[in-house]
Parts: C-alpha cells; structure tokens; sequence
C-alpha cells in the first residue's frame, strides 16, 4: 500500500503544471484552517448557494479547478475573496477525474488543515450541524484523534419530474430536491483498502436495475485531517494510508459519521447529462451517464411512495444512515 500511495502522489507532482494558478488568494499555505477543495466544469448556477452553504457552515477558504468552463464560472469565482482559482484545461477522465489535481492542491496547502473535498452538489450533513460549526466538529476530532470522516452519499430528488421545477441561482436545491431513499442499500467491505462499499438508492434501483453492481458508489470519505503523504486513490471514495479508510467500529458499536446530501437531479441535470454524455469524460467511458440519459427518454420520476423527504441530521440518525458516536 505504501507503494501504491507513492505512485498516485507521485503522478499527482509531476502533473502538476497541468493546474494553472488564475488567482490564489490563499497567499501561503495555512495550519488548523477548514479548506474546501473542488473540480468543477460550467456549475455557475449552483455556485452562489454552494458557496453560502459552506461559508455558513464554517470553512475559511474554497480550492477549485476549472476544468474549462464556458458558462460564466470563471468569472464568478474571481470575484469572490475566499476563492483561489486554478485552470485545468486537459482531459477530466485522463487525470483521474479530477483527483490528479486535487492530490496535487492537497499535498501543497492542504497538510496541516482539515480538507472537505466535495463537488458543486454535494452538501454536508454531520450530527449537530445546525447547532455546531463545522470547526467544532474538527476540534473535537483532533482532540479524540480522529483524522477522517466518512459520509454517505445520499441522492435526493423532486417529487414529480426532474425537469419540473427549474433550479435557479441561489436557490436551495433542496427546496425543489428534499426526497430521498431511506433504505435499499448494499454494503461490503474492501478487503484491499479497508474501507466500506456502499451502492443502492435511487440510481440503483432506477438506472441500474438490471444489475445493482454497476451502480455508483456510495461511500465517502471527504473530510480529512491532511498529511503530506496522503493520496485519495479512487475519487473520495477512498484514500491512503488506509488508516483513513477504517470510519467504522469493526467490533459492533458506532462512530461518528454523516451524509452528503446529492442534489444532482434538478432541472439542469438534463441538459448536464447530454454534455457529459457527448464528452465522454466520466468513469467506464460515461457509463453512469449513459444510463441516466436512457432514463430520461422515458421522462423519469424517482419518487416512490416509500421516499421520505428530509427534515435534518435527527432524522438520518433515526433512519440508522449517520451516527454521532461519542459526540454528544
């Protein structure tokens, strides 16, 4: 494992000149600082809610790549005094996704802070989030020497057609998007990596019917308390060492873990899901977009009657989808 870490951090240095510096803020690299890391492509519609969500939620300073948009993202961005902006004009699919540059942005400011890495429809959910900022949640990990937090996605959709209600600017998608699963999941474990796999959801049962093994991944890990040597190996999905992995209590009990709140299924997913689909840049050649494309032919509704709509963290917990452990 050790020298599989070496070699994604490695190919992460060496390209690192693919990222291109447009505006860093962040003058010097920063220590006990909450820093968000980001790839994103033409999201300037959920930019100014993203933004305020997290702000609000405690984090000092974003970290994003653009990887080439053309929708007024750039332009957004540049205005914005706790942004450092850089430009990645290759291929998404060919650094890894995006992780080649994010490994490269994490290994330079990201060692000594905690880094939340997400992407532009993610949205945290941890414990007492409505009560405790998020530095209150890494303090406590510090002092309990917790150096990652896991967090499951969970997809929430509309409750009649995704292309319904439209999403605007500064909306929040969860006004329109408040529906989610909450059960159907499948979970095992990575005898390689330690970490836990999780698929199921809406997407399973929806797009991936005919065979659930196909479906995306679930599982996250995108909070970490940052080392030098750190590497994420396959998206946020999982990293190195594999301690980072091991967010769970293997003999029974429960340790303090979250949820992502997906909001991809909005109005601009159609026409997201065409480009993407023409680019051909996401993982197995897009094949996750094939599927959704398909799916939207046939006008696709993913609410059921066994949906429930999201209220708060307390909920979740109740569901058995987070828990706080010992963070009372």
């Amino acid at each position: 494992m050790r020298a599989t870490r070496q070699w994604y951090l490695g190919r992460a240095i060496r390209r690192r000149r693919g990222v291109v510096p447009v505006n860093v803020r962040l003058a010097k690299p920063t220590k006990n600082a909450n820093l968000c890391f980001v790839t994103l492509r033409n999201e300037r519609v959920r930019l100014p809610f993203f933004l305020s969500y997290y702000r609000d939620m405690g984090i000092d300073h974003f970290l994003i790549v653009d990887n080439g948009s053309d929708d007024g993202s750039r332009e957004y961005l540049l205005q914005q005094e706790d942004v450092s902006l850089w430009q990645a004009k290759g291929s998404y699919k060919a650094s890894r996704f995006g992780m080649d540059w994010l490994n490269w942005l994490l290994f330079r400011y990201g060692t000594g802070n905690w880094c939340l890495t997400v992407d532009p429809d993610e949205f945290l959910v941890y414990p007492h989030c409505d009560t405790r900022p998020l530095k209150a949640l890494t303090q406590w990990m510090d002092t309990s020497r917790i150096r990652s937090f896991s967090a499951m996605l969970l997809d929430v959709y509309p409750e009649g057609r995704i292309g319904d209600q439209p999403y605007r600017p500064g909306m929040n998608p969860m006004e329109i998007a408040c529906w989610f699963d909450p059960a159907n999941y499948m979970i095992h474990k990575n005898g390689q990596y330690g970490n836990l796999w999780i698929q199921g959801g809406p997407r399973a049962r929806s797009f991936f019917a005919r065979d659930p093994k196909l479906a995306p991944a679930l599982n996250k890990i995108p909070l970490v308390r940052w080392r030098r040597h750190y590497a994420y190996i396959s998206s946020t999905h999982m990293a190195l060492p594999r301690a980072l992995n091991i967010v769970y209590d293997e003999e029974g009990g429960e340790r303090i873990s979250g949820v992502l709140l997906h909001a991809k299924f909005l109005s601009t997913f159609i026409e997201k899901s065409s480009e993407e689909m023409v680019r051909g840049e996401h993982y197995a050649d897009s094949q996750e977009y094939r599927a959704y494309s398909a799916g939207m032919e046939d006008d696709m509704i993913l609410w059921t009657e066994e949906s429930r709509c999201y209220e708060d963290w307390r909920q979740l917990q109740e569901l058995g989808l987070i828990s706080q452990g010992n963070w009372a």
